[in-house]
């Protein structure tokens, strides 16, 4: 069985930054259980912060969109410390 590769490409806005994971918002639905890896980049820039997580839960319908929870599985210090930064952002 292949892995499935998706790439997408959320708003800051559609991205709810949490202590041990995070919630999005997407157009495509995920098996839960599934692991995913998330890079985030932020909208003022600087390097991104690559992360690994799992989803534990995935609810909605292909017309409205899924919101899509994931928990973080492994995280380097440093970007456990991006991470946070980027909470802490206003969004523009």
């Amino acid at each position: 069985m292949a892995a499935r590769q998706v790439k997408l490409s959320l708003s800051p806005e559609s991205v709810l930054i949490r202590k041990h994971g995070l919630e999005f918002h997407s157009p495509t639905s995920f098996t839960p259980w599934v692991e995913m890896t998330v890079t985030l980049e932020s909208p003022q820039g600087g390097r991104p912060v690559k992360c690994s997580g799992v989803v534990v839960a995935c609810s909605g319908s292909k017309h409205a969109g899924y919101q899509v929870s994931l928990v973080f599985t492994s995280m380097t210090k440093q970007a456990e410390s991006r991470l946070h930064s980027l909470a802490l952002l206003p969004l523009a």
